[in-house]
């Protein structure tokens, strides 16, 4: 899913509430300029179990999933529009979101359903993907193996560590910057291997001796001066950053309470295109995200990759880099290939990773468009859709 941003639930309320107690405005646009200084951080708070912050755009189809909603007989509790229990009670007989995991037969029905989606597949003319066979696996984060409480489930961090233990390279690919990734990596237990951050731009290998745990092996940047200027004169009042690798972003303002996990360095725009970056990024808050997708694509945007998340939020990244270019010279230097890779994913910025492997899954969170890209459809993270598709791997070794 779409990276770096931390937010609860969608929505344009949060938004205006957003714009309603801003201070100052983007640079360039009117008001007060913000001032610089040092770095900053307004994110969510990391979740205490796992030390991993909450971030990625909301799942919009959360509240219409019917799994999802639970029926109040005693009237008990009651939950806010993203699906977190609130106070102050509900009316008897009324609905609220809960997250319903599946039961143990629930769970093995679905890894029976996930194991023959892969024989189709086979059957089809694809690859056998099995453990053993050259595999490799990347896993998108949030949305995909992560809740939207920073949380992986038992189920999830088991399939990965069978996988592991039959030698299989799993890959994190995400759009977290190495900053917000790191936490991910490390819960999971994933001291060696490799990572792919900032949907592509970054790869890293993994090593508990490394400074920080990591060796970034493949950057890719570009002048972000274009792109900039282009992006500021489509919507003056919008916030821009820019990515800097492994301490945060620099940006034009700070962005909303909440919604970016790294630490934040206010600077000017002189400063914003001032060198070669990794990734832009540009947050329109109290915009509809239609309106938003309309301005971008008029506004003419050239030799660059750009992804919309949920909300009025871009990432423009390099020319020609996106998850898929990554993995796809990281599977070179693994000595293995698209065919024999399966990638899990949720977000507009996955779909190129989907359509690239040699089996795409998409989760049920997924909107249609990207559900349409991929081969396999697998349940939302609550329904460990994920932990599903990497067992049904893992049976195939002694189900060949």
């Amino acid at each position: 899913m779409s990276p770096t941003p931390a937010a609860s639930s969608p929505g344009a309320d949060r938004d205006a509430a957003c714009d309603t107690n801003r201070d100052v405005d983007a640079v360039g646009g009117p008001g007060s300029p913000t001032p610089t200084g040092a770095p900053t951080g307004n994110g969510p708070a990391v979740n205490p179990d796992t030390g991993i912050t909450p971030a990625g755009q909301p799942l919009t189809h959360l509240g219409g999933s019917a799994e999802y909603i639970g029926h109040l007989e005693d009237g008990a509790g009651r939950t806010d529009g993203a699906g977190h229990d609130g106070g102050g009670g509900a009316a008897a007989g009324g609905h609220a979101l809960r997250r319903r995991a599946l039961d143990h037969e629930e769970y093995h029905a679905l890894v029976q359903d996930r194991m023959r989606d892969l024989d189709a597949l086979e059957a089809a003319g694809g690859t056998r993907l099995a453990p053993g066979a050259g595999l490799v696996v990347a896993l998108d984060v949030d949305g995909t193996i992560l809740d939207m409480d920073g949380r992986v489930s038992e189920r999830v961090m088991a399939s990965i560590a069978r996988l592991r233990a039959h030698e299989v390279p799993v890959v994190i690919s995400t759009g977290r910057g190495i900053a917000a990734a790191m936490p991910v990596v490390r819960h999971l237990g994933l001291s060696s291997g490799w990572m792919v951050c900032a949907n592509g731009a970054l790869t890293l290998r993994l090593d508990p001796d490394a400074p920080g745990g990591y060796e970034v092996v493949d950057s890719r940047t570009f002048d972000p001066r274009t792109a900039i200027e282009t992006l500021h004169a489509a919507v003056p009042d919008g916030i821009i950053a820019v990515e800097d690798p492994g301490v945060g972003f620099k940006v034009s303002r700070l962005f909303p309470d909440g919604e970016l996990i790294e630490d934040q360095q206010v600077v000017t725009m002189a400063e914003l295109v001032s060198q070669p970056v990794t990734r832009v990024v540009l947050r329109a808050p109290g915009m509809s995200v239609e309106r938003f997708s309309e301005i971008v694509a008029d506004c003419g945007l050239h030799s660059v990759e750009y992804a919309i998340g949920w909300t009025a939020w871009l990432d423009v990244a390099p020319e020609g880099v996106t998850k898929a270019s990554a993995l796809e010279a990281l599977a070179a230097r693994l000595g293995a290939d698209s065919a024999h890779t399966l990638a899990v994913g949720d977000g507009s910025n996955d779909v190129e990773m989907i359509e690239w492997a040699g089996a795409g899954v998409v989760m049920g969170s997924a909107p249609q468009w990207v559900r349409d890209r991929g081969d396999i459809l697998t349940e939302p993270v609550w329904r460990d859709g994920c932990a599903a598709v990497l067992d049904a791997l893992i049976e195939r070794v002694r189900h060949p």
